[in-house]
């Protein structure tokens, strides 16, 4: 840290080795009319996302600094991340070392991926949570894996809603299997359609995958899909991009999700090209064995100190090819300590304020570029998180290329990715744009998008 303040106790001691009372008493050489005895009239305390704001923006003065600003989800988001985490994630301990193997020389990394498994386990509302998986999309396949060892069927059945990439990568790491993956449509809001849902789920599926909340960013009903998965004998997998959205919504884990998976990025990872991430998977105890990865446990050793151990290693590196449960070769372990001590640091208050600003700054937006002349909500004003789809009057493409010669990342143009949307027939998707905005966005700088889209 570049600054650390002296304790009331070496206050003291000080003072005594210099023979002075006070600290007050070291002043008492200067004239009492020239000082202020008053307080200054400072303006009153800012959080560290409101200074850094100012202090860029006098950066720009300089001619210094960055004025774009962006406003694209679908999957990777920027939030909030204290300075703390960056200082401590680069302590040589924890970024250089590779892998715990080796308990005796490994208890700090151990230990971070400890606390983060509690603390996803809580997030997600399960019994427990694993490490080292790469990403929310590699994370969804192996949480089909898990579903079909413990189930020992072979069909997946994929709720409208779910982010096309992360299908993208299912389809290909299951390419082996006979049909596995089966697709269900969007409703009229952008989540899964809850009927299409239970006609399609029968005695053969391993496995409802909903998405929450739905990669157009509709909040999902998922007790009521557990409960059309669960009566088929099926489990249900609930995949998240952005886990900050429980800070506001229920975990999955208490509405009925056998596994929750997806992407931690959002708490304490910055937005990059393409990575690196860090993959979430928690369960209930009843498949802890089936987990993919590693999962760190809390011992005692012969002198009765805490220690920290592989507990289960159920990788082909570990155990016998056929016994294994995942060929995952990766320790996110860094990726994992900059969730951790964010989660740490923002505790379930800071986690719940951040979601709620999020929240409130995409119903305000959503309902402004409504009013727009020549744009619309084509899926409506359901329930969100922080994401919406709006139509816009010329391509969705055409309108971030120009708004990009303002500095303006608009949103994610949704033509692009095409059928694989699972959008309604006539759905004029080449008009569709994603746009994301979080706790980091101030009232100027929706002031300047809405300006410039008018």
């Amino acid at each position: 840290m570049r600054y650390i303040p002296h304790t009331e106790s070496e206050v003291r001691e000080m003072l005594a080795v210099i023979g002075a009372a006070s600290v007050k008493a070291l002043f008492e050489p200067i004239p009492h009319d020239v000082r202020h005895e008053d307080l200054l009239a400072l303006p009153g305390g800012l959080g560290e996302a409101d200074v850094r704001r100012i202090v860029e923006a006098l950066a720009r003065r300089n001619g210094g600094g960055d004025e774009a600003i962006s406003f694209v989800g679908g999957g990777v988001y920027a939030h909030h991340i204290p300075s703390a985490v960056g200082h401590l994630l680069m302590r040589s301990e924890f970024y250089t070392s590779y892998t715990p193997y080796q308990p005796e020389i490994s208890q700090g990394t151990l230990q971070s991926i400890f606390e983060f498994q509690t603390m996803i386990a809580s997030l997600l509302g399960t019994d427990v949570a694993n490490a080292s998986l790469y990403d929310g999309s590699t994370a969804m396949t192996e949480a089909i894996r898990m579903s079909m060892r413990c189930t020992r069927r072979s069909r997946a059945v994929l709720a409208g809603g779910v982010h096309p990439e992360y299908v993208a990568v299912a389809t290909t790491s299951l390419h082996a299997f006979d049909d596995p993956l089966v697709h269900t449509p969007l409703n009229a809001t952008g989540g899964a359609d809850l009927d299409a849902v239970r006609s399609t789920v029968d005695g053969q599926t391993a496995c409802l995958v909903l998405q929450q909340p739905s990669f157009f960013g509709a909040v999902e009903d998922v007790h009521a899909f557990a409960d059309i998965a669960h009566a088929a004998g099926a489990l249900l997998v609930v995949v998240v991009t952005d886990a900050t959205a429980f800070g506001l919504l229920e975990a999955p884990g208490l509405q009925g999700a056998d596994i929750v998976c997806g992407e931690g990025q959002a708490i304490g990872v910055p937005p990059g090209f393409g990575g690196p991430h860090v993959g979430l998977m928690g369960t209930s105890a009843k498949w802890l064995r089936q987990l993919p990865g590693r999962l760190v446990g809390q011992a005692t050793d012969g002198s009765g100190e805490i220690g920290y151990v592989l507990t289960l290693s159920t990788r082909e590196q570990h155990i016998r090819r056929e016994k294994a449960t995942s060929n995952i070769c990766t320790n996110q372990g860094l990726m994992a300590l900059a969730s951790t001590i964010t989660m740490a640091l923002l505790g379930p208050a800071g986690l719940r304020q951040m979601a709620e600003e999020s929240h409130a700054a995409a119903v305000s937006l959503r309902r402004r570029l409504a009013a727009l002349p020549g744009f619309s909500l084509p899926l409506g004003e359901g329930p969100i998180y922080h994401e919406f789809v709006v139509a816009t009057p010329a391509p969705a493409n055409e309108v971030v290329r120009q708004l990009a010669d303002r500095d303006i990342a608009a949103g994610l143009p949704l033509g692009a990715f095409g059928a694989s949307l699972g959008a309604p027939p006539n759905a004029a998707i080449d008009h569709w744009l994603l746009i994301n905005t979080t706790e980091l966005h101030r009232p100027e700088d929706h002031d300047r998008l809405v300006a410039a889209l008018a």
